[in-house]
């Protein structure tokens, strides 16, 4: 069980000592909670109190996560949902979560133990009893599920690689900038985990979809996104859309894999924001 940091603490007594409905933002592979920092602003000046939960061990700077990338293996989609769970524990109030690829996931699997009053996943990673494996998905994953002994490492993405899954909807300027601003490495295993969840009965990386506690769900496609694309999306909007509560999805055009952090990341926001604000 990873410890809660001091980071999480002090970001818990505030949306305790605040009063307002606190929103949980969760981020994936390939980015740190400090990528959700113009995100919780937005957030806070709407009258909410933004967390942004570290996965176990994330370094607090993309310059520390740099000098140190193997801090990032051996992570789990069940160490991570656990931690998050563990962190929303604390909290005074059922918040609102927000995520982001596997964050996206992530927060799913936290709708589905009925912790989260409302949930947006935003292009989420699939989960058990999602079935389209389209191939652009396959490529993006490439350099990580190519090797099984990524498993259990650490992965940086050059900048190729991170131009196909998470770019290719952005300039060559913009790609890079985001690159530069924001990559680190990511565990291997939470791929792998995705990868064969439909061939593994006990797999991490499954929702309950069916809780009729789970609140609210919206599910934010970006159109142009290589990693996770509409098939994915629509797949997982399926098979939670008989739940007893509202189950939407919105597909964003022009939009690729990193939407929440690009310079088109406020309409992203705003979408968010507003089905939160719906239900809170």
């Amino acid at each position: 069980m990873a410890e809660i940091t001091q980071r999480e603490i002090q970001q818990i007594d505030r949306a305790n000592d605040s009063g307002r409905v606190p929103v949980v933002f969760i981020h994936g592979l390939w980015l740190l909670p400090s990528s959700w920092d113009r995100w919780a602003a937005v957030f806070d000046q709407a009258g909410f109190s933004a967390l942004a939960p570290s996965w176990p061990d994330d370094p607090e700077t993309v310059e520390q996560a740099r000098a140190n990338p193997d801090v990032f293996a051996n992570k789990t989609v069940g160490q991570v949902a656990d931690h998050v769970g563990d962190v929303i524990a604390k909290l005074t109030q059922k918040p609102a979560v927000v995520g982001h690829s596997f964050g996206g996931l992530i927060a799913q699997i936290i709708a589905g133990r009925g912790l989260s009053t409302v949930t947006v996943a935003i292009d989420p990673a699939p989960f058990r009893g999602v079935l389209p494996v389209p191939l652009s998905s396959l490529r993006a994953a490439w350099p990580v599920v190519a090797n099984p002994a990524n498993r259990g490492r650490a992965v940086t993405l050059t900048f190729d690689q991170f131009r196909y899954g998470w770019a290719n909807a952005l300039s060559d300027d913009e790609a890079k900038q985001v690159y530069d601003t924001f990559h680190v490495a990511a565990p291997g295993a939470p791929l792998f985990q995705a990868v064969t969840a439909n061939l593994n009965p006990r797999t991490d990386a499954k929702v309950n979809t069916t809780n009729p506690d789970r609140g609210p769900l919206l599910i934010v496609d970006g159109a142009k996104d290589h990693t996770i694309p509409w098939a994915i999306a629509s797949a997982s909007f399926k098979k939670q859309r008989h739940n007893p509560s509202v189950t939407e999805l919105v597909s964003i055009p022009n939009r690729g894999h990193a939407l929440t952090v690009d310079n088109g990341w406020p309409e992203v926001a705003d979408r968010t924001l507003g089905f939160v604000q719906r239900f809170t």
